[in-house]
């Protein structure tokens, strides 16, 4: 089965990165216009040559935690693309630590990151969905929505939220055959492992790392970012066409709730 977007637009915020970057590539290579947006220019240029397809690709610098810049990112895409069928709202790190610990401030901006970039945009782009009766919303989030841990606060939270945000969604879009789905992170090779792998100072070397980390999870390895991106294609094209409102997991099973 092959899986094809032509006359589709797809916006991925996170885009210059790890797994938004293998989404935005396999949506580009499916023959979408790709909108990829990320806070630093020239990552995001570096992305949009890695994906390839000229003017098909628009790089988008916008801090999707400020609500002016998602604006203005919006009438950009408008202007460029003209529309927005397909939105992935994967901006986002993981940040957590001890309860008694996390100020306010922290607090703050992870849903801002989180949480309101994926209000803030699903709000610009469902209307013109609706009105077309065509569109497509995956929220990226992680498998502690569904099964948080001690200290994972408050990215699990923020994540949670998220998840009821998916199915909020799903059911405002569905009479207008928009689809709105969850896809949960487990481990994936990417910058934010490596980023994990350079902050705890180990002697491992990154494959190591990775391959000790990926020891425990019932597929005896960390997943990758095609991977992950080939779930996402799916939901994002005609053949998920009959699935909303649903988070799946794609962490090799990983997850103790499915």
């Amino acid at each position: 089965m092959e899986l094809r977007l032509e006359g589709r637009v797809a916006v991925v915020t996170g885009g210059s990165k790890g797994l938004g970057l293998a989404m935005a590539k396999s949506f580009a290579h499916a023959g979408a216009q790709v909108a990829i947006l990320a806070r630093t220019q020239a990552t995001l240029d570096e992305a949009a040559a890695a994906i390839g397809g000229g003017d098909n690709v628009a790089a988008i610098r916008c801090d999707v935690s400020r609500a002016g810049e998602i604006e203005a990112a919006h009438r950009e895409i408008m202007a460029r693309l003209g529309a927005i069928d397909i939105l992935v709202n994967n901006a986002g790190q993981s940040q957590r630590g001890k309860f008694d610990e996390l100020t306010d401030e922290m607090w703050q901006a992870d849903l801002e990151l989180k949480l309101f970039a994926a209000i803030r945009l699903t709000r610009l782009a469902f209307p013109g969905m609706k009105q077309r009766r065509w569109g497509r919303v995956i929220n990226v989030l992680n498998i502690g929505a569904k099964a948080p841990q001690p200290e994972s606060a408050p990215t699990s939270v923020s994540r949670a939220a998220g998840l009821a945000l998916t199915k909020v969604l799903a059911g405002e879009g569905a009479p207008h055959n928009v689809l709105v789905n969850a896809l949960l992170v487990g481990r994936i090779e990417s910058d934010q492992i490596a980023r994990r792998h350079k902050a705890e100072g180990t002697n491992l070397s990154l494959a190591d790392y990775v391959r000790k980390h990926g020891a425990g999870i019932p597929l005896g390895r960390m997943g990758r970012a095609e991977e992950f991106a080939n779930v996402a294609l799916f939901l994002a094209s005609e053949a998920g066409s009959y699935v909303t409102g649903t988070a799946i997991n794609v962490d090799g099973g990983l997850s103790p709730i499915w």
